[in-house]
């Protein structure tokens, strides 16, 4: 069986490799890793498939960069060739960029007579398409993400979510059930694969920080980076709480140019309990997360890596497409008029209680396998 899996973008592989390995094991399945070239990312080294034990790609669309329709129209016209040349017969999708929703939609539009001898589907006329990560709703669809989510889960034939929340949604949207299968968040296999690299590097370190000692903040949002006052507001409370807490600011390319635009940058540099770098690799950066006391951030995955780990995480956004590490994890939705009390009350405070959501516990992989192997090998 000719599976693809398809990633965009850094967080893609990461969420592409478990499910690589664990269908690599299986004598049925041959697992394809399609990188569409979306995103360019200086952390793509050949360390980072490494790290992975992933290899090259075997098929690299080399999209690039451009508006959404850009890249949506692009991946959606080269990777039509590709189905068409290889005939899969699955086609995985993860997360929600616009590779997501490009190759869910070239997918779902051709039509050939599929050739496997052991699957179930050899009458249909295309591959299936499954969405990992399926689900989630933030409700904002100013949020190009949402967007992509909503059209993606729609579209997908198969739809594997993380979380009862992400059932829920999709129930109420009209989805059939036979369609949904949780199978937990496959992020956390990533991060339990990659455990032990992590926890040998003690980043915090080679800043001189210690441990538990220190915050970590992530901020690229066009929300939150794109307009001058706001931007100038969080720096100043993010000027103040480092000075209780000191805090360390992997600057995301789109923040440091608006941030250098704006002005902003020159009192960054001069607070001397902030620390600046340069984006940084999965494996350095988990493990700064792992020993932080504290991550501030606009990001999704560290929403669901802090709730895992236990850590508290401030979340600047008005919602969430992952409620459940609110409702039970250690994140907070905030703004930027409340991120300082907000920071203080957790580090005046002993973090309250909170549990790890169900099956986020390494084992969506093989659960995503037996669902596979249940659909189509029987």
């Amino acid at each position: 069986m000719l599976i693809h899996l398809i990633a965009a973008a850094r967080p893609n592989f990461m969420k592409i490799a478990p499910l690589y390995h664990a269908l690599k094991k299986e004598d049925w399945a041959e697992p394809i890793i399609v990188h569409t070239g979306q995103h360019y990312d200086l952390n793509m080294s050949d360390a980072f498939f490494t790290d992975l034990n992933l290899p090259a790609p075997h098929i690299h669309l080399g999209v690039g960069s451009g508006s959404h329709a850009e890249q949506t129209g692009n991946v959606m016209m080269a990777y039509e060739k590709v189905i068409l040349e290889k005939r899969p017969d699955l086609v995985v999708v993860v997360g929600d960029v616009n590779s997501t929703v490009a190759c869910t939609l070239a997918t779902v539009k051709v039509s050939y007579p599929i050739k496997n001898s052991k699957s179930k589907i050899q009458n249909l006329r295309r591959p299936l398409v499954a969405h990992l990560e399926a689900g989630l709703r933030s409700f904002d669809r100013t949020m190009p993400e949402e967007v992509n989510r909503i059209a993606t889960d729609a579209l997908a034939d198969v739809l594997w979510t993380p979380s009862p929340d992400g059932d829920e949604n999709l129930i109420k949207e009209g989805v059939v059930q036979d369609k949904i299968v949780r199978v937990g968040n496959i992020m956390i296999d990533s991060l339990e694969m990659m455990r032990q690299t992590i926890e040998r590097q003690h980043a915090f370190t080679d800043y001189g920080l210690k441990k538990c000692q220190y915050g970590v903040m992530t901020f690229h949002r066009p929300a939150n980076v794109d307009d001058p006052k706001l931007l100038s507001m969080l720096c100043d409370s993010l000027i103040s709480i480092s000075e209780q807490l000191p805090l360390i600011f992997p600057v995301h390319p789109r923040t440091r140019k608006n941030l250098q635009g704006f002005g902003l940058m020159d009192m960054l540099e001069k607070a001397e309990t902030i620390i600046l770098s340069e984006p940084l690799n999965y494996v350095r950066f988990m493990s700064l997360v792992f020993n932080c006391r504290l991550a501030i951030t606009d990001s999704g995955g560290i929403q669901e890596e802090t709730t895992y780990l236990g850590i508290p995480c401030l979340t600047m956004r008005p919602n969430t497409e992952r409620p459940v590490t609110v409702t039970q994890g250690t994140n907070q939705l905030c703004f930027v008029s409340d991120i300082k009390e907000k920071a203080e009350l957790i580090l005046s405070h002993d973090l309250t209680e909170c549990q790890v959501p169900e099956m986020w516990d390494g084992k969506t992989a093989k659960r995503v396998v037996d669902a596979i192997k249940r659909k189509f090998i029987g």
